[in-house]
């Protein structure tokens, strides 16, 4: 989950990395810190606690290191507490704040995930004669490369490949060695690590935002792999020490997806880019012709048999699949299960005939859904990845992928992402109901009529904001919030909780409507919001019932619909209008009254939206 950068060419690196640690910083923020190594061999290494900006004011925005090669962390804690110790870079030798210079270390690095047997290798480097100063597994990891780069007098691939051997884990790391001036090594097992060059510079990224301003030409380093960086070029390895090749590849990106563009915060700039991140990605699949997944390998016959699907997905991806379950069984007529990924990769796995499963992530990258992944391939399922992220883990091991072309998403808040994974679902649905013969062509016309203005109504939808601000001033010292539905709105529903609890800190459940007498209706008090979320009009009467249960014990009643409804109107205290759409589509619209109604409680609090606590975008650590 942490984000580390590198920087070798001929410019002063302190700036290059202070940027890239700037575009990473919603992987983690509890401390940050970069090791810069001039020609000489002389290494100077800078550590702060909390965000960004205190080590950029530490460094007075990299004027007071000099060097042309060097490496950066951004850190979100798991071995060891948040503290200026534990924070990376990590060194072969001994570390004293009051220190600035650690030339007598011979290695030096940054990493990104979890060194399961770290304490194995502690105890092993301790007989050794190795000291350690910090909690973490990293400096473990740092030292037993050190350990096998003098023990064996042998060169810097050598010495990471042996680790990685011993090693048990995932990690993306990089290092510098004293005696290798104006080079980076590289190694990686299942953390993200992408490599760009330039004419005569040469960089390496947890994601490809922190080299955006740079490079376009990028290199998807993989698992056992390793690297050589030096200014303009760069070597791969494999773990025998072999040269090996990997292709080259073009970042479409904009780069200023990656900045604010005039927003306060990146999460209300990205909910405004919904609507054309979902026309991007509507476009990429639906031709003249009708809805076209061949590019993916999706053709009619492999949809005509597949005869079940299991969607896995972890947080708001889940919640995409839960909403995607009602409308595929409902047009396709076949079982759809949704697993939660952490869940799915330690349950016993049975056999299924012609089934797809289908692993939604944002980054491509997510731990548990790329080994939910692996394992579903392992049981002879057929893959289909959606994800964000061209080059990522798990676009490159799905049998099939679906990309959602959102761009950039940099608030820890997922909106536009979530709502063009949605979109893809959406086509996917109605594709395999049409090859299955389950909707006629009339329906089939009319389900992408209808899809095809789902982009212009969330930009109807944004339009009126004013209402929903107003509210989140009036409910921002709430300390409970609910939120029902029934069928998709339900699936809605739990991703408006999770929107809220992450960003505001309010303590807030989804739950289906009907179960709230079953214990839950017990937390309800006097002005407790429930949000209830009405687009399935066969369920409506039902739900509505629920909410005055709510009401009756005191409940402030909130309603997202887009029907006409007077016993809505009358038994609501507070009604946020949508856009009507076809039954099946609603939730992409449903969602973003939702985003926005985290959003302005946020702000109403004070808090730091973008990157609210304890948590980091990508979950790449189990």
């Amino acid at each position: 989950m942490c984000g580390i950068v590198g920087y070798t060419g001929n410019r002063q690196a302190a700036e290059i990395l202070l940027e890239g640690l700037g575009k990473l910083e919603y992987r983690g923020y509890d401390s940050a810190g970069m090791a810069v190594l001039d020609e000489n061999g002389s290494v100077k290494l800078v550590k702060a606690m909390g965000k960004i900006h205190n080590l950029v004011e530490r460094v007075e925005g990299g004027r007071t290191l000099s060097g042309k090669c060097g490496i950066g962390h951004t850190r979100w804690a798991t071995h060891g507490e948040p503290n200026e110790i534990n924070a990376h870079p990590h060194i072969s030798g001994a570390f004293h704040e009051e220190q600035s210079d650690y030339s007598t270390s011979d290695v030096i690095g940054v990493h990104n995930g979890i060194i399961e047997n770290y304490e194995e290798l502690r105890e092993k480097l301790l007989r050794h004669g190795y000291e350690f100063y910090s909690d973490t597994d990293t400096e473990v990891a740092i030292k037993i490369v050190d350990y096998y780069y003098k023990k064996y007098k042998i060169g810097p691939i050598d010495a990471i490949n042996r680790m990685m051997v011993r090693v048990r884990g995932s990690y993306a790391l990089a290092l510098m060695f004293k005696d290798y001036p104006g080079e980076i090594y590289a190694a990686r097992k299942d953390s993200p690590m992408i490599i760009g060059l330039s004419a005569e510079e040469s960089f390496l990224a947890s994601d490809v935002t922190a080299m955006l301003n740079h490079t376009r030409k990028v290199y998807y380093i993989g698992n056992h792999q390793s690297a050589r960086l030096i200014p303009g070029k760069v070597q791969f390895f494999d773990l025998n020490g072999d040269e090996i090749t990997i292709p080259e590849s073009e970042v479409t990106w904009d780069a200023a997806g990656a900045d604010k563009n005039g927003y306060e915060h990146y999460m209300m700039k990205e909910i405004h880019e919904q609507p054309q991140a979902v026309r991007n990605t509507m476009d990429s699949v639906l031709k003249e012709n009708g809805i076209d997944l061949c590019e993916a390998g999706l053709d009619d016959e492999l949809l005509q048999h597949t005869d079940s699907v299991c969607i896995i997905a972890c947080g708001s991806a889940w919640h995409a699949g839960m909403t995607a379950q009602y409308v595929m069984e409902d047009l396709a007529q076949i079982p759809v299960r949704v697993e939660l990924a952490s869940e799915y990769r330690y349950r016993r796995i049975l056999p299924v005939p012609n089934a797809l499963a289908i692993v939604i992530s944002q980054s491509g990258e997510t731990a548990d859904s790329l080994e939910a992944l692996r394992i579903a391939k392992e049981n002879g399922i057929r893959t289909l990845g959606i994800v964000n992220v061209e080059g990522s883990a798990i676009a490159r091991e799905a049998d099939h992928v679906l990309f959602t072309k959102a761009g950039p998403e940099i608030a820890v808040a997922t909106t536009k992402a979530f709502s063009s994974q949605l979109m893809l679902m959406y086509l996917l649905s109605v594709k395999m109901a049409f090859v299955k013969g389950k909707i006629n062509r009339d329906m089939y016309c009319s389900c992408i009529e209808e899809i095809r203005s789902l982009p212009d109504k969330i930009t109807r939808l944004l339009m009126g904001q004013e209402r929903i601000q107003w509210f989140a001033s009036k409910f921002s010292n709430a300390k409970d919030a609910f939120f029902i539905g029934r069928g998709a709105d339900y699936a809605i529903s739990m991703e408006g909780s999770l929107k809220l609890k992450e960003i505001t800190y309010i303590h807030s459940e989804a739950y289906a409507a009907g179960e709230l007498k079953h214990g839950t209706i017990s937390l309800i008090e006097e002005r407790t919001p429930v949000i209830g979320v009405f687009t399935q009009k066969k369920l409506v009467e039902k739900t509505i019932s629920n909410m005055k249960e709510c009401k009756a014990r005191g409940a402030y009643l909130i309603a997202i619909t887009d029907l006409e409804n007077e016993a809505i109107c009358s038994s609501m205290d507070f009604v946020i209008r949508i856009p009507e759409t076809e039954d099946h589509f609603s939730g992409i619209l449903a969602v973003v009254p939702l985003q926005l109604l985290g959003y302005y409680i946020s702000v109403a609090k004070g808090l730091d939206v973008d990157k609210p606590r304890n948590l980091a975008k990508s979950v790449t650590v189990e």
